[in-house]
């Protein structure tokens, strides 16, 4: 992997971590589309940085409600602070169930399964379309939505449906406030990230060469910096009520991939 490899994957790891149109799922098409060894394959420490990276982009960019959050719990009150974290604690428990008890079943389904991608991405598609036709309210995340938000999280392991756009459109679904949903979606993948990033650094998988330093620290900064920019615009879509957009692009690229696989 040259350091042009690490800075395309660090960008499309920070726009599609935010952005709802799913990064399995276009991992899986292009590897259908140009051949597997035509993209670089991500190393186990090289995937741990990247994640490092957009997790990172997440926290500066809520720095001040994360600021707030801790203060909050660190009183030892049963405030809105502490009552926030115990949903995105709850939140976390459905991926969890599966990422500890089905991975390997969840891995089978990254080989190559491009008509489950497609129709995956129609599901996308759908769920971001109702969600922009939802009205705005003041509704909080309670703890029964939190925890339904987090079962659409787990969904969202399969090929083809985004992390962000399931849980934003779930959150809005049941009726919550837009800006609560996207700020709530976006908190509760931080804590689930670097509970992976432990696992992989405590499994003793990872190996670091030193002149491996360039391409991995080019592809943290891309990742970062995309995740700052498509964090940041996410934001103000959903406020704007601008996910049709996506919508489109993912029923779009959904029906090509099943064409193509019904044509080869």
């Amino acid at each position: 992997m040259d350091i042009t490899d690490s800075i395309i994957l660090g960008v499309i790891q920070g726009l599609t971590e935010f952005l709802p149109v799913s990064s399995s799922g276009h991992l899986e098409l292009g590897k259908a589309i140009l051949g597997d060894n035509s993209i670089p394959k991500e190393s186990l420490l090289f995937t741990v940085v990247l994640h490092f990276a957009t997790a990172l982009s997440t926290m500066v960019v809520f720095r001040k409600d994360i600021w707030l959050l801790l203060k909050g719990v660190l009183k030892f009150e049963w405030n809105d602070d502490l009552q926030f974290v115990s949903k995105i604690a709850l939140s976390m428990i459905p991926a969890v169930i599966v990422g500890l008890f089905f991975e390997e079943q969840l891995e089978s389904l990254f080989g190559g399964n491009i008509m489950l991608v497609g129709f995956m991405l129609l599901v996308t598609a759908a769920l971001l379309f109702l969600a922009d036709k939802a009205k705005d309210t003041h509704k909080k995340v309670s703890f029964k939505n939190a925890l339904i938000i987090g079962v659409s999280q787990a969904i969202a392991m399969l090929p083809g449906i985004s992390r962000s756009g399931a849980t934003i459109s779930t959150s809005v679904l049941l009726g919550n406030d837009k800006t609560r949903a996207a700020r709530f979606s976006f908190l509760m993948v931080v804590p689930l990230i670097f509970g992976k990033i432990a696992k992989d650094l405590l499994s003793g998988d990872l190996t670091y060469e030193a002149s491996n330093f360039t391409y991995l620290s080019a592809g943290f900064i891309a990742a970062f910096l995309a995740g700052l920019f498509a964090c940041t615009w996410m934001i103000s879509l959903v406020k704007k009520s601008k996910l049709s957009y996506f919508a489109m692009y993912c029923a779009i690229v959904g029906v090509i991939a099943i064409i193509y696989t019904l044509v080869n």
